[in-house]
Parts: structure tokens; C-alpha cells; sequence
């Protein structure tokens, strides 16, 4: 191999479109082309190395090898030179191939008179599709030009591989994204759907890797380059009332959009005849697989950035926006790497499931979907390259676990699963109009949750006593702007309107933490759960909160009205709060507005403190209820949010169940209604014990309500506090076991 000019690699690039564009299968193609790479670069060898599944390569075609070892030859990946390239996404080059690490001797290849050996990726934006290897009889490392010629060609051959021009014959490979794969991930919320792709940010195809006119694609990219770093200015300018993590992002992105190197080494590719979109992806394709063998986080984590700011530039060149002009599929199952609420909302209860990327437990992305009962997964890593529109998918919220592209063994399992979950639902649906009593015929109220008018018409099909929760905040999650009052007001009027004279519990806004609202200067805390949040913010900002109250109070036009404050960590919050609220009545009242007839004025127990406030809060309250999740993670100081310790600690815990049982008495002492509110009152088990322990009140999502119901019906609630009273006694660290035995038995 000889030094080459730019021309020379302009001129192979052509010829490579040229056998794209020629009939024929794919086999051919691949022979045609490593027949032209190693004549244009004067190689004794040109080998083509695809992979057949995830974790296999094929030699599918060569120029020089034995050519019976075509589609015979195979290796694993990390296997030998080649797995190596395949595996690290970073170039070999060695002038004694047989005394690297790793080599593996293929004889059938006829290889082993060839000393020198350079493979590089062929991959498109992280994705592996294979390894392009030129091979010499003599000993020598390839120059610096050599090694960075074969990667553009490389980029070229990804280009194609990914539009199928290898495809359509028995020996061709075969298509990619194609394989059966599985993402696990972690539950954002529980369910299981079946359905089809639906990319929220279609992925951006390049139809033309190769320029004709090198200095028309440098003006072409030039002009995007400047549009998007006039785009991302603007965004700066506007970030103002973003939080600080938003702000690093984008001062981020400005760094990488201004960055000269990122742009000469485009334009570099561009004079090698790459056109304007490929010198784009390639240059996106070698920087991350830099940064993924980096083992700096901060660096790894820029990885999003750098696919972020090169799509938006692809985007540009191409034209290609989100809206490609398909139609959405009946079953669609949302794919994205993060969404808005708003976004979610828009797309509303069509969707059968939603897998994301990013996210967490408490993003305002898993508070729509369990809003609107949608299966979600979360952490699903890379799943957004994988997926393609149309793609079918199975999603496991109860496991956290994802099949793109099932093999039918797996589907038929799965479809297996859902429908005896439908069929148990039938069950459940026939316990509708009747109460949650157990066998000795002591009755447990079921409440659903709320946030939104699509979750009212579930309070009559779950059967459900009423709203236990209604989540005020959601509304002010997906809007630009703050809520006016009478928009509040006509809201939670249409909310008491549909609920048909069943209770509704209205929580005030809950925001802070993990809820950060648009249009709110965002608070840097290092703790955020712990900080500034929910009744702390009401009080010290009351004018939002005052609002807030005046539209409840016209809501109830005179009927009945339950409020509860959120995040009570002290009896004066409750009380300043609740003034407030006697405050805006007589307001009201005076301005000649109907007041509620009834008003029930109550607080969320969310922190281990507030149990063991004086008896006059106990007194002074109408009701509490328990924030099951906030306690839980405060009570263990466990974040909920951290995947390392969220479930490391057992609900049933001997130590937090009593410390529920003294709440329980505090309550009753006091004559003060209880229930108990979060995920855990909408599991079975979890919802039997809080009811064995006197806790007769639970608040759920509305499709709980059915399994729950049916588990309280057939057990007998006296009988398993005494099971719980024995495992107490036996020095068991969590009841679990022994609950479980118990029902096993019935």
C-alpha cells in the first residue's frame, strides 16, 4: 500500500456508490467490492467481516484470501484481531500481526502469509456491523493517512450496510436490526403490552455517503454549522429559568458546536468524498467509540451531548424532521431516550406502552404514564439505536425488561402472560359494585389516584370508593406558563362533577425534588427530597398557593371539599397552612361566592417526625394520609430515586411496619380518619398487611384496586395479624414469608 491522494480516495468512493447503484445480489456487491479496495489502495488482501448475530462475525467476503473460507470462517466477538476491532470500535494496526495479543490463526483463510494487518470498524454511531481488514506480505505499520482513508471508507460501507445494499440473496448477509434483543431496564410502572415501534425521534438516514463536489458539501455543512450554533445562542439566551443541569447542557453543546476541531476534521472527511452527512456520522462514530472506553464519567456522560448536537446538525442537512409523514401503528409502544409530560400527554392513552432511555421513577414522564395506567420502562440503554419504527415489541413493566424484535417462543409467552392478566381483570371486574370485607366481615375502603381528567371515568369501571389522591401538580407540569385561577377552578369543578358525589382528595401542589416545574427558577439543592419542596414552598411563596386555594373553593360550589397539604414535616406547617385556607373561605364567603358545605382540612405523613407530633395536630387534623413512598425512603434513608438502594429494603420490615402501627394508634386515639397512599397500597401483599394492622383506608392506581380487593375477600384480616404477631415474636427481620405461607394456605 502506497501513500494516496485525496483524489484517488474521492474516485474509490465513487466507484463504491457506483456498485451500490448496480443491479445485483448482495453477494456480488461485496465481492465487487473488496476486489475495488484492494486494487484502489495496491493491498494484497481486502476482507469484509459482518456480523450474522449480536455476537458472531463472518468473513462474507475477501480479495486475496482462500475464497472457499467466505461464509465459512467465523469468530466471536473479542475473538482473534478482528473481535478485537469489533468489539473496542477502535482501529488495529501492526506490522507483525501474528505477535499481537489475541491473535487467532484461521487456517482455512490461507492468511498466514500476510504480516501486516489494519482492520477498522465499520459501525454507524455506535452500532457494530463489522470490520473492513486490508492485509500485506510485508512487515509494516500503515501510515496515519492510510489508517484514516480506510475509516472513511469504512463510514461508507456502514452507509450502505444500513440501507441493505448486501441484502436479497442466500449468501448476502442479512439485514441489520433484524435479531431478537432483550434490554433490561428498570419499572417506571407496572403492566405489560405488546405492540409496535413508534420512535419519538425517528433515526435520521443518510442516502448519500458519497460528494461529488467537495467544496459544495463543506459550504453545506459550513451553513448548518453556523445554523445550529445561531440555534443553540438562542436557547442560551433563553435559559434563564432553566435548572442548572439544562444550563450545562447547553453551554456544552455550545462548546462542541464551536469547537474548530470537530468542524475541520468534518470538512477533512468531506475532501477524502465523504458528503456532508456522512463526515458528520463518521466523525460521531469515532468520538463515541473514544468515549466509550474512556472510564471518566464525566466524559462518557458527554456522549449524549455529542449524539444530541450531531443529530440536530443531521437534521438540518437532510431535511429529515420528527414528522416523517407515518402513520402512527395501532399498538403503538412509545421508544424515545427522554419525554416531556406535555409530549406524553399529547400522544394520551393510544399508546400501549412507553420505553425510554433516561428517566426515573419519580420524572414527571412516570407520574403521566401511571396517570394513564401505561406500561413504562425505563434505563432500556440504547435501545433508541436498536429500534426502528414499526418494529414489534414486547413490554415488561413489572420486570423491567424489554424484547425488541421477540423470537415467537418468547412472544407466545409473553401474549400467554397478558392474557391471563386479562382474564383475571374479567375476574376482578365482576367484584366492581362490591366492598373490600374480608371473611369476618371488617371492611376496607379502596381509593384510586388521580391527575388528570382521562384517570375520572376508572373510578367508576375499577370500582374504586372514591379519589384518594388527586394530584393538583400535574397540571402545572405540563404547561408553559402558570395556570390561571378560573382554569384551576373550571378543572377541579369538571373533577367533582365527574366524580358523582364520591370523595375526592385533593392534594396541593407538590413541587420540588423531582418535580420541577418549566417556568419556575430552579433551586440548587444538594438534596433535593430533602429541601425545598411542596408545603415549604406554598408557605414561603403563598401567592401560587393562595390561588390555588380560591379555585378549590369555587370548584366545590357549595358541595362538599377535602383538601390535604403535602409534606408536613411540623404541626405549624399544617397549622399556618390550614389559617390559610379558613382565610380564603371567609374571603370568599364575603365576596358572595358559594363556600363548601363540608370542609375536611387534612396532611400527608411523608416524614418520620410528624408521627410523633403532640396530640392537639392529631386532633386538629381531619385526616392523614400516609405518603408510603417519602416515608419509606426516609424512614430506611434509602433515595428512591437510587437504583442501588431503592429496593434494598423490604417494605414488610418488622421496624417500618410498627412504625405504621404506632401512626395507626396515634390515629385512632385522636378519632383521626387514616389511609395510606402509594405504590405499595397497590400491591396485594403490602395492601393485606397495612389492613391487618388497622390501616382501613388505601390509596391506589386504579387498576390495583381489583387484585387488591379480591386478595382482602378471601382473607381473613384478624388471622393474619396474628401471623404477623408470631413472625414479630420469632425475631423475624420482615413478615414477607410468613403473610405469604399464610395466603398460600387459604
Amino acid at each position: 500500500m502506497v501513500e494516496r491522494r485525496e483524489s484517488d480516495s474521492r474516485s474509490l468512493l465513487r466507484r463504491l456508490r457506483d456498485t451500490l447503484a448496480t443491479p445485483g445480489g448482495g453477494q456480488d456487491r461485496l465481492d465487487h467490492i473488496t476486489h475495488l479496495i484492494a486494487d484502489s489502495l495496491r493491498a494484497h488482501v481486502c476482507s469484509i467481516y459482518l456480523f450474522r448475530d449480536p455476537e458472531t462475525l463472518e468473513l462474507c467476503a475477501t480479495e486475496g484470501l482462500n475464497r472457499e473460507a467466505v461464509h465459512q470462517t467465523r469468530m466471536r466477538l473479542g475473538e482473534g484481531l478482528v473481535g478485537r476491532v469489533a468489539r473496542t470500535g477502535v482501529p488495529i494496526n501492526t506490522g507483525d500481526a501474528p505477535s499481537e495479543p489475541g491473535f487467532r490463526y484461521m487456517p482455512e483463510t490461507g492468511e498466514e502469509i500476510y504480516s501486516s494487518f489494519l482492520g477498522v470498524p465499520i459501525q454507524r454511531v455506535g452500532e457494530k456491523l463489522g470490520v473492513l481488514v486490508v492485509q500485506s506480505r510485508e512487515a509494516r505499520e500503515f501510515l496515519e493517512d492510510e489508517v484514516y482513508g480506510l475509516e472513511v471508507v469504512a463510514m461508507v460501507l456502514a452507509e450502505m450496510t444500513e440501507l441493505g445494499a448486501f441484502t436479497g440473496d442466500q449468501n448476502g448477509i442479512g439485514a441489520t436490526h433484524r435479531f431478537p434483543v432483550m434490554f433490561r431496564g428498570t419499572t417506571g410502572q407496572e403492566g405489560a403490552a405488546e405492540g409496535r415501534v413508534w420512535l419519538h425521534e425517528p433515526r435520521v438516514v443518510v442516502t448519500n455517503p458519497v460528494g461529488d463536489d467537495p467544496e459544495a458539501e463543506k459550504v453545506r455543512l459550513e451553513e448548518a454549522v453556523a445554523t445550529l450554533q445561531a440555534q443553540i445562542d438562542e436557547m442560551l439566551i433563553g435559559s434563564a429559568a432553566m435548572d442548572k443541569e439544562q444550563r450545562q447542557v447547553l453551554e456544552a453543546y455550545k462548546m462542541l458546536a464551536h469547537s474548530r476541531g470537530w468542524v475541520r476534521r468534518m470538512c477533512e472527511d468531506i475532501a477524502l468524498g465523504l458528503s456532508a452527512e456522512a463526515a458528520v456520522e463518521k466523525e460521531q462514530s469515532t468520538a463515541r467509540a473514544r468515549l466509550e472506553q474512556s472510564t471518566d464519567a464525566y466524559l462518557r456522560e458527554r456522549l449524549h451531548d455529542l449524539d444530541d448536537l450531531s443529530n440536530r446538525l443531521l437534521r438540518l442537512l437532510t431535511g429529515q424532521g420528527q414528522d416523517t409523514g407515518a402513520d402512527l401503528p395501532e399498538t403503538p409502544v412509545l421508544v424515545a431516550r427522554n419525554i416531556g409530560p406535555a409530549e406524553l400527554l399529547d400522544y394520551g392513552r393510544r399508546l400501549k406502552g412507553v420505553v425510554l432511555e433516561e428517566g426515573s421513577v419519580g420524572s414527571h414522564a412516570a407520574i403521566v404514564a401511571r396517570a394513564l395506567a401505561i406500561p413504562l420502562v425505563i434505563h432500556a440503554h440504547r435501545i433508541t439505536n436498536e429500534a426502528l419504527n414499526g418494529d414489534p415489541i414486547l413490554v415488561d413493566g413489572d420486570q423491567g425488561i424489554v424484547h425488541l424484535r421477540p423470537e415467537e417462543t418468547v412472544a407466545h409467552a409473553f401474549r400467554d402472560k397478558i392474557a391471563m392478566q386479562a382474564e383475571a381483570q374479567k375476574r376482578y371486574a365482576d367484584l366492581r359494585t362490591v366492598a373490600a370485607e374480608d371473611r369476618s366481615g371488617q371492611t376496607v375502603r379502596l381509593m384510586m389516584n388521580a391527575g388528570l381528567m382521562a384517570d375520572l371515568p376508572s373510578l367508576k369501571s375499577s370500582g374504586a370508593d372514591g379519589v384518594g389522591l388527586f394530584r393538583t401538580e400535574l397540571q402545572f407540569l405540563i404547561r408553559s406558563r402558570v395556570p390561571r385561577r378560573g382554569e384551576l377552578a373550571a378543572l377541579y369543578k369538571r373533577v367533582i362533577d365527574a366524580a358523582q358525589g364520591a370523595p375526592v382528595q385533593f392534594r396541593t401542589l407538590d413541587i420540588g425534588s423531582d418535580k420541577v416545574l418549566p417556568y419556575m427558577k430552579p433551586q440548587e439543592e444538594p438534596n433535593p427530597a430533602m429541601g425545598w419542596r411542596a408545603i415549604r414552598v406554598g408557605l414561603d411563596k403563598p401567592g401560587v398557593l393562595r390561588m390555588q386555594l380560591q379555585a378549590l373553593i369555587r370548584a366545590s360550589e357549595g358541595r362538599e371539599l377535602s383538601i390535604m397539604f403535602p409534606f408536613i414535616a411540623a404541626p405549624d406547617e399544617f397549622h399556618t397552612a390550614k389559617a390559610m385556607l379558613l382565610r380564603e373561605i371567609d374571603r370568599e364567603a364575603a365576596l358572595g361566592h358559594r363556600v363548601p358545605c363540608s370542609l375536611r382540612v387534612g396532611a400527608m405523613l411523608e416524614t418520620p417526625s410528624l408521627a410523633f407530633a403532640p396530640d392537639s395536630f392529631f386532633a386538629a387534623c381531619d385526616f392523614l394520609s400516609i405518603g408510603g413512598n417519602d416515608l419509606k425512603q426516609f424512614f430506611f434513608a434509602a433515595d428512591r430515586e437510587n437504583e442501588r438502594v431503592r429496593r434494598r429494603y423490604d417494605t414488610l420490615d418488622v421496624s417500618f411496619l410498627s412504625f405504621i402501627e404506632l401512626i395507626v394508634k396515634r390515629c385512632a386515639e385522636n378519632d383521626t380518619a387514616l389511609s395510606f397512599c402509594g405504590e405499595d397500597a397497590g400491591r396485594p401483599i403490602e395492601a393485606l398487611t397495612f389492613a391487618a394492622l388497622g390501616v382501613r383506608t388505601l390509596s391506589m392506581r386504579p387498576a390495583s384496586i381489583g387484585p387488591v380487593k379480591h386478595l382482602i375477600r378471601r382473607s381473613d384480616l384478624a388471622a393474619l395479624r396474628g401471623v404477623i404477631e408470631t413472625a414479630r415474636v420469632r425475631g423475624s427481620q420482615s413478615v414477607r414469608h410468613a403473610v405469604t405461607a399464610c395466603l398460600a394456605c387459604q
